[in-house]
């Protein structure tokens, strides 16, 4: 029997409350499962954290365990709606390009209808006179770009999910691209 295919997950979701991040990542392993696939949440890592270890080791190692699990991943499926702002969460659009930098393929989602220079303020440019991008699409051009380039898709929204965050038809799309 072959291994399944690993699933790197990204996203806000580790921000939420621990009752909301599990019930939403127990669903997209659920359909990843369904589809023979894996997946690997960034939470999954089995990291022993001490209170008394410096925010800023304890930053660093969070990072090189989140770094080793997407080395043991085959793909990303990436959560890119809007978060603390305009773009999609800093940390997940750094895991989408690390991804892809391995020759990785990166599929993403998001719940956000607009283009990004729309939800930027619909101008040539912002309040300090620098040019917002127009490129009609949902995010920075790199990112969009990056995930197209990787042999990935982007799949956007056409109504709200059942969660701000989540929605399990955005996700299936991007499990049944992975598949294809």
């Amino acid at each position: 029997m072959t291994k399944p295919k690993r699933i790197y997950l990204a996203g806000p979701e580790v921000f939420f409350p621990a009752a909301e991040h599990q019930a939403i990542v127990a669903e997209k392993k659920r359909l990843l499962q369904e589809n023979g696939l894996e997946g690997v949440d960034p939470l999954d890592t089995e990291l022993a954290l001490s209170a008394n270890e410096a925010k800023f080791r304890r930053g660093h190692r969070i990072y090189r365990a989140n770094r080793e699990l997407m080395d043991s991943c085959d793909a990303i499926i990436a959560n890119l709606t809007p978060f603390r702002g305009i773009s999609a969460d800093p940390g997940t659009v750094f895991e989408v390009g690390y991804m892809i930098g391995q020759g990785k393929p990166a599929f993403g989602f998001t719940l956000e209808s607009r283009y990004y220079r729309e939800r930027a303020g619909a101008t040539d440019l912002d309040e300090l006179g620098h040019t917002i991008e127009d490129f009609e699409m949902s995010d920075n051009l790199m990112i969009e770009g990056g995930i197209y380039s990787s042999g990935g898709q982007l799949f956007v929204a056409e109504q709200p999910g059942e969660h701000r965050y989540f929605s399990a038809e955005l996700f299936r799309r991007c499990v049944r691209a992975i598949k294809k």
